[in-house]
């Protein structure tokens, strides 16, 4: 992967132009080993494989930022063996990745809530933080033992922590504020989600963040995506007209 130059983030992404930031739930992993007789275990070693693809293709498309699903706060209930499995996966990518990313100029940020991981895992997110911290080409995001809801509790108890100490009020609070609380306080919102595996929701990601994102869902398990899916979702992506809640130019033309 070759990285050029520092992203731009300071705009959202309009129609007609690349996604500034775009987010994916990557789903379909245990379908795709289901299909081919294969354990579980196999079909999210096959998903490392794609997100080392879909991370170049993100780059080499003029993605500034790159926001992917690893492993949500619901995912703790699946079989321990398949939760370990996961855990191992991260570390496995940074060890295997890390050196090779940080070179390139991509920024790696874990998302999502430090308590009841363990240290070994605690301490592979820290070195992935540490380790790309000044890095500017690219950003990485990736939401690890991360719930949209949970990530709103969070960010409304320090702010009645806040209010606690005395350090704000009530009437403080807005929306910018509240968003300075949340695990995605330094990203812009994404212009783009992206689910895979034909299944059409949100499950609890990005809930406040996507609030104006498009959103495009793909009949492709994740284990086989790619830069061609990418390109065609962010040609999907480059067909709409983005509102944020108001109305149509041609409505707005038409109602004189």
């Amino acid at each position: 992967m070759t990285m050029t130059g520092q992203q731009s983030e300071a705009r959202p992404a309009d129609a007609g132009t690349a996604p500034l930031h775009v987010a994916i739930i990557m789903d379909g992993n245990g379908r795709w080993a289901k299909r081919r007789g294969l354990p579980r275990t196999f079909g999210h070693r096959e998903g490392v494989k794609a997100l080392k693809r879909t991370v170049e293709g993100a780059a080499a498309v003029g993605v500034g930022r790159l926001t992917v699903f690893g492993f949500s706060t619901e995912n703790w209930r699946r079989p321990a063996a398949e939760v370990s499995e996961l855990m191992g996966l991260l570390k496995a990518y940074v060890s295997s990745d890390l050196e090779r990313l940080a070179k390139e100029g991509v920024r790696v940020t874990i998302l999502g809530r430090r308590e009841g991981l363990s240290p070994d895992v605690l301490e592979v997110i820290e070195r992935a933080e540490r380790r790309t911290a000044e890095n500017t080409a690219f950003h990485l995001q990736v939401a690890f033992n991360y719930g949209g809801q949970a990530d709103i509790v969070d960010a409304a108890r320090k702010f009645a922590k806040a209010v606690e100490e005395g350090r704000a009020k009530a009437s403080d609070l807005d929306e910018a504020l509240f968003e300075r609380s949340l695990s995605t306080a330094d990203a812009p919102p994404p212009d783009l989600i992206v689910r895979t595996s034909g299944e059409r929701r949100l499950s609890n990601f990005l809930l406040w963040e996507g609030a104006y994102a498009e959103l495009v869902f793909q009949d492709v398990l994740w284990p086989d995506y790619g830069p061609e899916h990418l390109k065609a979702a962010i040609a999907e992506f480059a067909t709409r007209e983005r509102r944020y809640g108001g109305a149509m130019v041609d409505d707005v033309l038409a109602a004189g």
